[in-house]
């Protein structure tokens, strides 16, 4: 039996994106027997002023020594001042993706990137959702291959998704307002797209970088289509259940894609896909099921979302692969079990 302890940004409940699978890990282990809890750091995450710092320390040092300690890749920098310990308590890391590629070149920008260098290749075993993180560890952070365990996340069985029913294609993107999910390259893409029925639907957290949330709203405006796009920010489980059963297609223009989460959930939803091939996500597609411009392309993307908004029939023949192939992704048990093997 594991014994072992989760470190997170509080409130973990409240987190979006690929810290769902957190959730999932922490449930699963203990469905299995393990004693595992979260715990749920005050403060601010990413970027940790000092208060943060000495709060996440205080709890690191206060963990019996039985207790593995796991910390997940948002709270990592808030333990820069604990570089010595994480060597030798052998703090094992949850990395969906380093901070560093959402952060800018200001000091609290520097002060992240500064972080990461320092603790990710001290921690003796880094969990990854997928093999483009851990390829991007092992290049741009130092950290020692064989350190590294792939664990990707499990699925959910999902109804399918019945579309909108409309001559109006309701395309579905999810993701936090983040510069690094790419909704701005979307938006642009569609915009080429003016004389088609189509309309564009964004959940996803305001509150991680408020100014690029702002940003884009008014990028929505100067392109001309803010009456065709809604951001809805974070929502229910059921209005979110809502808005995958309504939508014909999912979108997604992340410029990288660490963990892929919600391309999965698409998958289980049985919806075809349209999304820029950057980390994970490149892997996520097949020909048969959706498509997958290169990062960059914004032109060749706006012309394969083209396709997609304007032949119905083809949505619908990618669908049902999409659909068909879901059946096979490996669920939520499986993959805790994978996780907890990982930390050995």
């Amino acid at each position: 039996m594991l014994r072992c302890a989760l470190f997170v940004p509080a409130p973990l409940s409240t987190l979006s994106g690929g810290y769902g699978y957190d959730r999932a890990v922490l449930a699963g282990l203990h469905a299995d027997g393990h004693a595992v809890e979260a715990i749920e750091l005050p403060g601010r995450f990413p970027a940790a002023d000092a208060p943060t710092r000495r709060t996440a320390a205080a709890a690191l040092t206060r963990l019996a020594p039985e207790v593995l300690p796991i910390i997940d890749s948002l709270a990592l920098p808030a333990f820069a001042d604990c570089a010595d310990t994480l060597l030798h308590q052998r703090v094992v890391g949850l990395i969906h993706h380093p901070n560093t590629l959402e952060s800018d070149s200001s000091p609290a920008g520097q002060a992240i990137r500064s972080a990461e260098q320092c603790l990710l290749p001290r921690l003796a075993r880094l969990v990854v959702p997928s093999p483009a993180v851990g390829e991007l560890l092992t290049r741009q952070f130092a950290v020692a291959a064989e350190r590294i365990r792939v664990v990707a996340p499990g699925s959910q069985p999902a109804p399918r998704s019945l579309g909108s029913g409309e001559t109006t294609c309701h395309i579905l993107s999810i993701g936090a307002l983040v510069a690094r999910k790419g909704h701005d390259v979307l938006m642009r893409a569609l915009a080429r797209l003016f004389d088609l029925d189509w309309h564009l639907t964004i959940v996803g957290s305001r509150r991680r970088d408020p100014a690029h949330a702002e940003a884009l709203c008014t990028l929505a405006t100067q392109l001309e289509i803010a009456p065709r796009v809604s951001f809805l920010g974070e929502i229910s489980d059921a209005a979110l259940a809502a808005q995958w059963q309504g939508a014909d297609l999912f979108a997604l223009a992340s410029r990288w894609e660490g963990c892929g989460a919600a391309i999965l959930e698409a998958r289980r939803h049985g919806l075809p896909l349209a999304l820029v091939g950057s980390g994970a996500a490149a892997g996520l597609v097949q020909p048969e099921f959706g498509i997958c411009a290169d990062p960059g392309d914004e032109a060749t993307y706006s012309k394969s979302l083209r396709r997609l908004i304007f032949d119905r029939d083809l949505r619908h023949d990618l669908a049902d692969a999409s659909w068909s192939a879901a059946q096979s992704l490996p669920g939520w048990p499986a993959q805790c079990r994978a996780f907890a093997e990982a930390l050995g």
